[in-house]
């Protein structure tokens, strides 16, 4: 299957995960959409890496790989109705902190780490911020961990930034668009679940999340002139 193709149904997989995602607040049945295309989205998104040719580096889209089945695992405990599961945010933020450590190891496996301090001290000190401002509303049973997942996202994020400016390549834009994206969406859940309710989070949360994880999915492809 062409990539073009398979960039076209990700996108049809992820427009209907969200509007399951947003009408199903008014219509019960709709929510089914996005219980089915929620995991299905970031699926294709795994097949979009695996066949994409030429690569960076065996290890590079290897470790991406990972990190995106590890996503693939928090999206689907994400999802799941705390009538269902209770631990559901607790397992997926766990899984997606697997899923930066695999990130980052992709990220570190072509570039010095931090290579790029400034960029480590500004998102360090956004990170921060937001911290600061959340921390109010964080249950005490997730505090810890979810420090642990900030500090993991705000590196990933950080050595995407660091990574881009080194190598100046296409697959270090991608990664380095696609960190901040992943950050923008993690806050924007953040912000939603513990601070106010966002108007239409879903599409904001996930618009902002998928397209983090294709730019990056898209980051294991070389340019020829790399």
């Amino acid at each position: 299957m062409p990539a073009m193709l398979r960039a076209v149904f990700i996108f049809i997989f992820a427009a209907l995960a969200i509007a399951g995602a947003e009408w199903g607040k008014e219509i019960g049945s709709a929510q089914y959409l996005h219980y089915i295309f929620k995991p299905l989205t970031t699926l294709a998104i795994f097949f979009f890496a695996w066949r994409s040719k030429p690569i960076v580096s065996r290890t590079y889209q290897t470790a991406i790989l990972i990190g995106i089945i590890c996503s693939l695992i928090g999206d689907i405990f994400l999802m799941l109705p705390g009538t269902v599961f209770r631990h559901g945010f607790l397992c997926g933020l766990l899984s997606f902190l697997l899923a930066h450590i695999c990130f980052l190891r992709a990220l570190i496996s072509d570039s010095r780490f931090a290579g790029k301090p400034p960029a480590f001290a500004g998102i360090a000190a956004l990170g921060i911020i937001n911290l600061v401002i959340l921390w109010p509303g964080l249950p005490a049973a997730l505090q810890i961990p979810v420090v642990a997942y900030v500090c993991l996202l705000l590196c990933m994020t950080a050595q995407a930034i660091s990574r881009g400016l080194q190598l100046r390549s296409l697959s270090g834009r991608l990664a380095l668009i696609g960190g901040l994206c992943f950050m923008l969406s993690d806050t924007l859940l953040a912000y939603n679940r513990f601070y106010t309710p966002i108007t239409h989070s879903p599409l904001l949360i996930l618009s902002s999340y998928y397209l983090a994880l294709w730019l990056i999915a898209a980051s294991v492809t070389s340019s020829p002139t790399e």
